[in-house]
């Protein structure tokens, strides 16, 4: 059996960040890897083209597939709102592995997560469901992420400088102010 490939072109605020492909594990979970696939191509009338990543955890992963509520609460598979757990053979096992992304067990429905290393601690819980082939190809999401924690930091380290300036400014007026009340004093 040829497992299949499926691709998005992702892109944040209009601007292109590139071309991810998984290679889905139809060998090992058949029934998962039908949904996401259908899902993928739209086939049914409905799925995760236009949708949006809606939960990003910096060094961990980027999960998406809410295609309904776009906000980590809806979402559906081919089969009905929900599907069963099919199995836990796959491992997550460092970038670029796709996980299905549930509420707890026999909750899947069309919400993913895509690993930005390695985490292993989801193994007895999230199945494994594909893997980007080429591990780079998930680089445009960790660099989103380290984007997001560059920016963080700077506008926290902005504050933190016009924090000081406004500090030094009214030690300034205070230095100033005392001054001015020695000058007043008429020379001896």
């Amino acid at each position: 059996m040829v497992n299949p490939t499926v691709f998005f072109d992702i892109s944040a605020d209009g601007e292109p960040l590139g071309h991810v492909s998984f290679e889905l594990f139809a060998d090992k979970v058949p029934k998962t890897a039908k949904n996401f696939r259908a899902l993928s191509t739209g086939e049914k009338g409905f799925g995760y083209k236009g949708s949006s990543f809606h939960r990003i955890i910096p060094g961990f992963m980027c999960q998406g597939g809410d295609f309904t509520s776009h906000n980590g609460t809806g979402g559906r598979s081919i089969y009905g709102e929900k599907f069963e757990d099919e199995n836990f053979i796959l491992k997550h096992t460092g970038p670029g592995i796709l996980s299905m992304a549930n509420a707890g067990p026999n909750t899947n429905g069309s919400q993913f997560f895509i690993c930005t290393t390695k985490t292993e601690w989801l193994d007895a819980n999230m199945w494994s469901l594909g893997r980007s082939p080429k591990k780079q190809d998930v680089a445009c999401l960790a660099e989103t992420e380290e984007e997001e924690e560059e920016e963080e930091e700077e506008e926290e380290e902005e504050e933190e400088e016009e924090e000081e300036e406004e500090e030094e400014e009214e030690e300034e007026e205070e230095t100033q102010s005392s001054s001015d009340v020695v000058t007043t004093f008429p020379p001896l």
